[in-house]
């Protein structure tokens, strides 16, 4: 699947347990539908001790969430918008914001 979210985008959570809370974008999952973003869906893992230097007890650690419960937070317009694709006279395809059309500059 190809999404218009990518790696290092602010996304914001509109869904779910953390709605509102804004973070970038870790890690994407487009097999599963899902992106990893910094600060977002914490949940407790039990651990066994395994080795000598680390030890058991409960840790915190962020899961994926589905990508449906993001938008992208456009810094321009300072809140949560739908992205466009549009290509330019050159030829060459670019995101934009559909809130205030401005383009969405890459990495």
């Amino acid at each position: 699947m190809k999404f218009k979210l990518k790696r290092g985008d602010i996304v914001q959570v509109i869904k779910g347990k953390d709605r509102g809370k804004k973070g970038r974008i870790l890690k994407i999952f487009p097999k599963d539908g899902k992106v990893l973003v910094e600060g977002i869906n914490f949940v407790k893992k039990h651990t066994k001790p395994k080795s000598v230097d680390r030890q058991g007890g409960i840790i915190q650690i962020e899961k994926p969430i589905s990508i449906s419960n993001v938008n992208f937070f456009c810094l321009k317009c300072s809140k949560p918008v739908r992205l466009g694709i549009k290509f330019l006279e050159d030829g060459t395809k670019v995101r934009y914001c559909k809130g205030c059309k401005e383009i969405i500059e890459g990495k």
